[in-house]
């Protein structure tokens, strides 16, 4: 088994978190987005996990690409890089990477994380990967027939056709299908806004009788902005938390402070006379002295003084010092 992982985009919304790493690298409760997002795919497929291949644009930098190789690695499977350097569409994207698409292959776009308890259908041509949501009208949603077979896509519907969502992550059980199928579409010009999309490939597989089937999540969350960051932070943090999983670094010094869980507290982290959580991530080496933290994303070598934070998202190396709120300051940024 193969994933595909197109992450090309810088992550705009995101800003200014994303002007120095790219977003799936934003750590959720203390772990990058995107090594979340493939750990938990390994964990439903079952198989053993041959290659991971990342689709990134060049100025991402040589660190980053060490640091995806490095999470492949984790997981005993091999790490590619490849490059998009124009913005041409999810098919373009996953086009990219077209010399690792052979045999069994996932595509999970790296801005979505999900918990699901259900067994991969690998006997059917393609598993989509969809979450039952409130408003229809705002997602790409799929139509089942009495079969639970996907008869049909339909983007952002205003009329009422289905409520369950496509979240982002595709099963293909056959990579070189998929590719033919796409670079169709590149061959032929075949565009929607100026785009290629996968949808238009995923309809000519299902034309041509092939068989999909939803693989239905619990829970789908978004790291879009830096308001739904903050809240799949927090999200997570409670899971990881009632999965019994140990989030305090046996490294962090705390004096004369307390910790409320749910928490996430990095290697070598300082606290002192502090109340952190509950809903907080602390990055290694971060130092909180004589603050207030709840429901907040703090990243790596960052000092914190004198502050009463709530829903507040904090970068790498950046110095806070006073009485603000509701923040968002990148890497590198200093309030005093």
């Amino acid at each position: 088994m193969k994933i595909i992982v197109p992450m090309a985009g810088r992550g705009s919304r995101l800003r200014p978190h994303t002007l120095t790493i790219p977003k799936p690298l934003i750590p959720i409760a203390g772990k990058p987005i995107v090594h979340r997002l493939v750990e938990d795919i390994a964990g439903l497929i079952h198989q053993e996990l041959e290659e991971i291949a990342f689709i990134i644009h060049k100025d991402f930098g040589p660190m980053v690409e060490k640091d995806l190789i490095a999470i492949a690695e984790k997981l005993g499977a091999k790490g590619s890089i490849y490059y998009q350097e124009q913005p041409l569409g999810t098919a373009h994207a996953i086009m990219s990477a077209k010399e690792s698409m052979s045999g069994p292959v996932v595509v999970a776009y790296a801005d979505t994380l999900f918990r699901a308890d259900f067994t991969l259908d690998t006997s059917a041509d393609s598993v989509i990967w969809v979450k039952q949501v409130d408003d229809p009208s705002a997602f790409g949603v799929v139509k089942l027939n009495d079969k639970n077979e996907i008869v049909d896509f339909v983007e952002k519907p205003k009329d009422f056709v289905s409520d369950l969502a496509i979240i982002g992550i595709y099963y293909f059980k056959s990579g070189e299908t998929l590719r033919d199928e796409l670079q169709y579409l590149l061959d032929n010009n075949i565009t929607k806004g100026g785009e290629y999309q996968l949808t238009d490939g995923l309809e000519n597989m299902k034309i041509k009788g092939m068989k999909f089937v939803p693989g239905k999540v619990d829970e789908w969350m978004d790291c879009g902005n830096k308001a739904v960051t903050v809240e799949t932070n927090t999200r997570m943090l409670g899971f990881l938390h009632a999965d019994g999983e140990h989030m305090v670094s046996a490294s962090a010094t705390v004096e004369n402070s307390t910790i409320i869980p749910p928490c996430y507290i990095g290697e070598n982290v300082v606290l002192k006379n502090t109340t952190i959580g509950p809903n907080v991530s602390l990055g290694n080496k971060t130092v909180v002295e004589n603050s207030s933290i709840k429901n907040s994303l703090v990243q790596t070598h960052s000092v914190i003084k004198n502050a009463n934070l709530d829903n507040a998202m904090i970068g790498n190396y950046a110095t806070f010092d006073g009485k603000f709120t509701h923040i968002s300051i990148g890497d590198y940024s200093v309030l005093e």
